[in-house]
């Protein structure tokens, strides 16, 4: 019989579990990141055009979004453990079938479909899991998860490219299969953790399959606005967001910049990327702001970045423009996976993220080819990362739309942080049984929040 935990432990094994989204991450999005190393190689090897090569990278990760609710069920039947390490295996094993491509077919099915998989059934699960081991300091134990991102995009840039200078593309892709194949380990940390709000979660009343697979799946939550008006925005901001670690380094050879330059702008955004991820982390688990006035600052930053990249023609502009992108968009990420059990609970945050990343597979697969193909036609990527930045600045103005958001500006309210959180008002009452003007004037609102919209 598991130990029932009546909250999240706030420590103990879940370090063990933020060191293993550490690796995670890095072995994920690190690779992801740093991938426009071989972007020109393949441009140049294939003989392709840079919308069709883009489609590699852009396949990956609508993938990894796009199955997500597939790691995110097969978590909550099987638990995190199994499903994490037969995701690394598959993701080694897309990168070890790469390398002996001999078309953009054969990397579209190697590493976007079974590589971006493997993605899928790692990322989701090991994230998810790091958010239920903390409540308290959830922000900053995710920032440090994310953390593998930043290290791992500082230092995978660089090396790619010394490894393709080396082996070529085949060989660099057979040592990054390698490095993948540890995600098993990683996944084997994982320890399974039961909480209090899982044996009280959403039961199908009719007991039918149809039910029991939609709470599987998290289906359930297509019929909740804010968390739906949630999943737009993030759709949007992923749009934009994966553009430079796709294009900022052929914007770079553009500019006449040599290959080790080009990377090393990206090593640059991602120590940025880092710092960003540790001051988001903090700035969130201080309470002095709201989690979503937080995520908006930092998105809209992000998209002013982007759309000031076609002003860097210089390198020290270029690079100083990098290590702003590489923080607002490092410091937005804790965020977006924190706020969610505050919008849809801590009991249905397998199902919500899986939802969340299959539903913003739609941005992470159109915008990398959507930005390749503006190249093609303006002969340049200065129209490319323009309209990056509007899509980050678009779902900015999304995020404005959630329930109470112009309300409730204090996050040290008790009452407040619970509304965010969807909690029923008979639930609020603090112990010594009154409520501050302030707070019940969001007790009020919170009826407008469980309304249908």
């Amino acid at each position: 019989m598991p130990v029932v935990h009546p909250e999240p432990p706030d420590g103990g094994w879940g370090w063990m579990v933020v060191l293993a989204a550490f690796f995670q991450s890095a072995l994920v999005f690190g690779v992801i990141r740093s991938f426009g190393v071989f972007f020109m190689e393949f441009v140049g090897y294939f003989g392709e055009l840079s919308g069709r090569v883009s489609w590699i990278t852009s396949i990956g990760i609508a993938v990894q979004q796009f199955a997500s609710p597939v790691g995110s069920a097969l978590s909550t039947q099987y638990g995190a453990r199994p499903v994490v390490m037969a995701g690394g295996f598959l993701s080694g094993l897309g990168m070890l079938l790469a390398s002996f491509a001999t078309s953009l077919t054969h990397l579209y099915l190697s590493i976007g479909l079974l590589s971006g998989f493997g993605w899928a059934l790692v990322f989701t699960p090991s994230v998810a899991s790091v958010a239920r081991y903390f409540k308290k300091r959830r922000t900053f134990a995710t920032g440090l998860a994310f953390m593998g991102v930043g290290l791992s995009s500082f230092a995978f840039s660089p090396l790619f490219q010394f490894l393709v200078d080396t082996y070529a593309w085949r060989g660099a892709l057979l040592v990054v299969a390698g490095m993948s194949f540890n995600l098993v380990v990683c996944g084997a940390l994982i320890r399974p953790l039961t909480l209090k709000e899982d044996l009280a979660g959403p039961r199908d009343p009719g007991g039918s399959c149809l039910g029991k697979l939609s709470t599987l799946f998290g289906l359930p939550l297509l019929s909740h606005w804010p968390f739906m008006r949630f999943v737009l925005a993030v759709t949007l901001i992923n749009t934009g967001y994966f553009i430079p670690y796709v294009h900022l380094v052929a914007r770079a050879w553009e500019l006449g910049f040599d290959e080790y330059q080009a990377a090393f702008l990206m090593s640059v955004a991602a120590v940025a990327d880092l710092s960003g991820r540790l001051l988001s982390g903090w700035l969130a688990d201080c309470r002095a702001f709201r989690l979503v006035h937080i995520l908006v600052a930092w998105t809209s930053l992000t998209g002013i970045s982007l759309a000031l990249v076609p002003l860097g023609r210089s390198y020290p502009l270029l690079m100083a423009i990098s290590i702003c992108y590489g923080f607002f968009s490092g410091a937005l990420t804790p965020v977006v996976f924190s706020i969610l059990p505050e919008i849809v609970g801590i009991g249905r945050i397998f199902g919500s993220m899986g939802l969340l990343q299959m539903m913003e597979s739609i941005g992470g697969l159109l915008g990398a080819p959507f930005s390749g193909w503006l190249r093609d036609m303006t002969g340049n990527y200065t129209a490319s990362f323009l309209a990056a930045g509007a899509f980050l600045l678009a779902g900015s103005l999304v995020l404005v739309t959630l329930p109470n958001f112009f309300s409730c500006l204090s996050s040290s309210s008790p009452a407040c942080s619970q509304v965010e959180a969807g909690t029923e008002p008979s639930l609020l009452t603090p112990a010594c049984g009154k409520h501050s003007s302030q707070d019940r004037d969001c007790l009020a609102r919170s009826q407008d929040l469980r309304k249908p919209t």
